[in-house]
């Protein structure tokens, strides 16, 4: 008698995951139900909304229709250590780090990969719209990340920093199913979660948002908003040479994919703003300051004096960039056979956020890292976010932008 495979679901009290661990049932795997609790530190909270409790609720309710073992484990203390003080120090440093794609790369598939190989598990398995297929290459098998058939809900951008031994083991059962088919077998099969909504906010405490938590660490602090004009001479320098990229120089390539910084002394003062640490490149939200005509974009955050220089108009010359940079510790190929030596170069579909459409791209490896050319400029490239490559459909790799 063949002894059945073991999945731990990660059941996040969610209709995906919930529908996840009912097709696995459907699949013949014997399956464990698990729930994260990620976070419950008293005194970083905004809200008197307890999400995770109803979730937890929800998660138990949904092993117990479908006749399957349940626990929950606390991992608030790996969250705070991991993804939390990580975020707090990015913001600080006037970084937007991506704390979605870090609680994958470092929680679901990390300290919970580990915990349910406590539980003899031969796979663990999300609610992800991604999909996973195994190759053989050269003798050696290979995973490759696929993106999900509901392009939509498409979520391959937030596991593009795992590696070989982590999809190894990972599975994605509604990967091939569209949003609304999973919603129809949730209410088929009379699961709890069936017309839930799906979770808004911060991974890691649901409803609250983000500029409400970043004040509980980072305090105001009042600090000039400058406008930086569309004619700056540093704009006219970044043109694109007229060979092929792989043959620019260090220069060029720098001048074209390293942040501009920028000096106080280039921008008008149009405003004032509580803390340069809570804004982000690209934002348009939240800087109150009218009059201008046109909109008011952020170009730029100068955490260390205190300075925003934002640009007018959505096609300000600082808002658009050609290039970014990612340095080569922070440089990741989920695709390790594909990996880029040195002086050399490749092209791919780029994203540089969720559900951005693909934008195809030029890389160029050197020695300090990836420079990543565009074919097309893009808009609102923030420091401590994450660009990700893909061929076709599959995610490549992916790094943290300079």
């Amino acid at each position: 008698m063949t002894l059945r495979k073991r999945v731990v679901v990660g059941l996040s009290g969610g209709v995906d995951s919930s529908v996840a661990a009912s097709i696995l049932l459907d699949q013949g795997y014997e399956v464990i139900g698990m729930f994260m609790k990620n976070w419950h530190d008293e005194t970083v909270t905004i809200s008197n909304e307890c999400p995770w409790m109803e979730d937890s609720t929800d998660a138990m309710l949904v092993a117990e229709k479908l006749g399957i073992p349940f626990q929950a484990i606390d991992l608030s203390e790996e969250y705070k250590d991991r993804i939390v003080d990580y975020m707090f120090a990015e913001y600080q440093a006037g970084r937007t780090p991506n704390p979605d794609i870090l609680c994958n790369r470092e929680i679901k598939f990390d300290i919970f990969l580990k915990a349910a190989k406590k539980l003899k598990a031969d796979y663990v398995a999300t609610g992800h719209y991604c999909q996973k297929e195994t190759i053989n290459k050269d003798g050696k098998e290979i995973q490759r990340l696929i993106a999900g058939a509901d392009t939509n809900k498409d979520q391959s951008y937030f596991l593009c920093q795992l590696n070989q031994e982590q999809l190894s083991m990972a599975l994605f059962p509604i990967g091939h199913l569209q949003k609304p088919e999973v919603r129809a077998i949730a209410k088929e099969r009379d699961l709890i979660t069936a017309d839930k909504k799906d979770s808004q906010g911060l991974c890691f405490i649901g409803k609250v948002k983000l500029p409400d938590f970043l004040q509980q660490q980072l305090k105001p602090k009042k600090g000039e908003i400058k406008v930086i004009p569309e004619d700056l001479s540093y704009y006219k320098m970044q043109t694109i040479p007229g060979t092929e990229p792989d043959t620019w120089d260090r220069q060029t390539l720098d001048t074209l994919c390293l942040p501009i910084q920028y000096k106080s002394e280039q921008g008008k003062n149009i405003g004032e703003h509580n803390g340069a640490h809570y804004f982000t490149v690209g934002q348009r939200k939240g800087l109150n300051v009218g009059g201008t005509g046109k909109p008011l974009f952020v170009i730029h955050t100068d955490t260390k004096d205190n300075i925003i220089y934002t640009g007018l108009g959505e096609d300000h010359p600082g808002l658009m960039r050609k290039g970014l940079f990612v340095s080569l510790e922070d440089v990741h190929w989920i695709r390790e056979d594909l990996k880029l030596i040195p002086d050399s170069s490749a092209r791919y579909l780029t994203r540089i956020r969720y559900r951005q459409p693909l934008s195809m791209a030029t890389l160029i490896m050197k020695k300090n890292g990836l420079y990543v050319i565009f074919d097309h400029p893009q808009k609102g490239i923030a420091s401590g976010q994450f660009v990700a490559w893909y061929e076709g459909n599959e995610s490549i790799g992916s790094g943290t932008i300079y």
